[in-house]
């Protein structure tokens, strides 16, 4: 990729920004979110972000060189609303009250200065940090004028395009997240202890709804439940093209 088209948001100078402005193309910018909570003994704390810049990679990737919008992936903001692994060593949590205040500010200042089209692209589900987001799309709608767009895997309709592990609510670290790993960051995974695991058959939805409002509580004694022995890197790139091509329609929603 050539520097005029480098993907990275921070690493354009300003003027590049200037002529992003001016130019035909509609810029359409990517904000990668997540959480950094641990993820079973065998994937990285950082799991969710490693996802939603798998995604946002691929997507810029599948639309370079079109001719109607300039994909650009800003800056993630890693650390989310993560009280369900607090119990666990390595869980780095925020309040959903700070979350929500730094996507509003970051596609506010966007807005300001004419980048009005935006995407959040999430892979960190607690309820808590998923409502955070929702709520920031409506606060920039309210204050702005502007619908930015959500890459929101929680809706129905998202959720029934996935994997069988995802819609059965036991993707924290298993089969899904796992496969997710393995084609985007393989280095990062345990392969040798993730193929010693058990099966944790914990629905994670269900779960909440009883009111379980931390791991331990819904029976995921090692921060994990589904199948990680059962991942592979190519299952991971088959939902990584499931994302890309949700999270490209989000982007021609958002810049038709």
């Amino acid at each position: 990729m050539s520097a005029a088209e480098e993907s990275h948001f921070e690493r354009l100078t300003s003027p590049q920004v200037a002529a992003l402005l001016a130019g035909e193309r509609t810029p359409v910018l990517l904000l990668p979110v997540g959480a950094i909570e641990p993820h079973g003994p065998h994937a990285p704390l950082d799991t969710d972000p490693i996802i939603s810049a798998g995604v946002c990679r691929r997507a810029v990737q599948r639309l370079a060189g079109d001719p109607a919008v300039r994909v650009l992936v800003l800056p993630p903001l890693p650390y989310g609303v993560t009280r369900y692994a607090a119990a666990f060593p390595g869980a780095v949590g925020i309040d959903a009250g700070t979350l929500h205040a730094a996507v509003v500010d970051v596609c506010s200042s966007l807005i300001e200065q004419g980048l009005r089209h935006v995407v959040i692209v999430n892979n960190h589900f607690e309820p808590e940090h998923v409502d955070a987001l929702r709520r920031a799309v409506g606060t920039v709608r309210d204050d702005h004028g502007v619908t930015i767009g959500h890459l929101d895997l929680l809706r129905r309709a998202n959720a029934a395009r996935l994997t069988e592990e995802f819609r059965a609510g036991e993707c924290h670290a298993g089969r899904y997240e796992t496969s997710l790993v393995l084609a985007e960051r393989p280095e990062l995974v345990d392969a040798e202890r993730a193929a010693e695991l058990p099966w944790v058959p914990v629905n994670m939805v269900a779960a909440i709804r009883e009111g379980r409002t931390d791991f331990q509580a819904m029976g995921m004694a090692d921060a994990y439940c589904g199948s990680p022995a059962e991942a592979s890197a190519t299952e991971g790139e088959t939902t990584f093209d499931i994302l890309t091509t949700m999270l490209v329609e989000v982007i021609r929603d958002v810049a038709p």
